[in-house]
């Protein structure tokens, strides 16, 4: 079983972006800006933008996080991601998710620039991506899609199973794996019979958020499986994968944590130099 690095491949993509924003800077004599807004201090979403801040700083971006109080007005908030729609030195704007519930978050990303989406979630990227046409991917499923075809370079005529149907992960998922020609159904919690599905797959991409629900006997030989999952339980973080026992049996399979993780940070990089691009043609 080939255990499938995040940390490698993701430090392999922060090495080649690295060198691709020394390019942008000699070139154009700017870099790309990634600007973050933090609302309220959630521990959990704390930790992922210094996480964010950290890499964006490694490769050479240019890295800015706007903090607010859990208090402050919808208003406030639309205001500023509209100055920042119109500011040149930010390449990407990112709401840190999730929001108190007095912000609608539908206002706030239909609010981000299209071209300046670096999570994908507008509205016009997201039909974008569903009609086949070239758009802003949603890091995660995109990290996901890249240790795919690290492993499987030919997809055509796959079948692939997606389990979860967020707009978030598991939809994006879907049209990528589409757009590779694989013939893909999407499952989730509420799905009869989830095993015999899974059963049926060369790729699995397990995304509902149930600790270990993906048991050994619901893969087949020699498939690859990609657990997106970060469940807390008694014995610590866990995927929906049930690691040890898939690892038996599939050619491939992500860790968790050290899968998916580092690869969603190392696409908002990706994603964050591709929109600056797309500003400055």
């Amino acid at each position: 079983m080939i255990l499938i690095d995040g940390k490698k491949e993701a430090a392999e993509i922060r090495e080649k972006l690295k060198k691709e924003v020394s390019q942008i800077k000699k070139e154009k004599n700017q870099v790309p800006g990634l600007t973050v807004i933090l609302i309220g201090d959630l521990a959990p979403s704390q930790i992922y933008v210094r996480m964010k801040e950290k890499a964006a700083i490694e490769v050479g971006l240019k890295s800015e996080i706007i903090k607010y109080p859990d208090s402050i007005d919808e208003k406030s908030v639309l205001d500023k991601i509209s100055e920042l729609n119109k500011d040149n030195s930010v390449s990407g704007i990112l709401v840190q998710l999730p929001l108190p519930k007095h912000i609608d978050k539908k206002k706030v990303i239909g609010t981000i620039s299209p071209n300046k989406d670096v999570d994908g979630f507008h509205p016009h990227n997201v039909g974008n991506l569903s009609s086949g046409y070239e758009s802003i991917v949603p890091c995660t499923p995109l990290g996901c899609y890249l240790l795919i075809k690290k492993y499987e370079k030919n997809l055509s005529g796959k079948k692939a199973v997606v389990i979860g149907r967020s707009n978030l992960n598991g939809k994006p998922m879907t049209q990528l794996l589409l757009k590779e020609n694989c013939t893909v159904t999407i499952t989730h919690s509420k799905t009869k019979d989830l095993k015999s599905e899974c059963l049926k797959a060369d790729i699995i991409v397990a995304a509902v958020g149930i600790p270990e629900l993906v048991k050994g006997d619901w893969v087949k030989k020699d498939s690859i499986v990609i657990d997106v999952g970060i469940n807390k339980t008694d014995k610590g973080i866990v995927g929906d994968v049930a690691f040890d026992e898939v690892s038996k049996v599939a050619k491939a399979l992500t860790p968790v944590p050290g899968g998916v993780g580092p690869m969603t940070i190392a696409c908002l990089l990706k994603n964050t130099i591709n929109c600056f691009k797309k500003i400055y043609n």
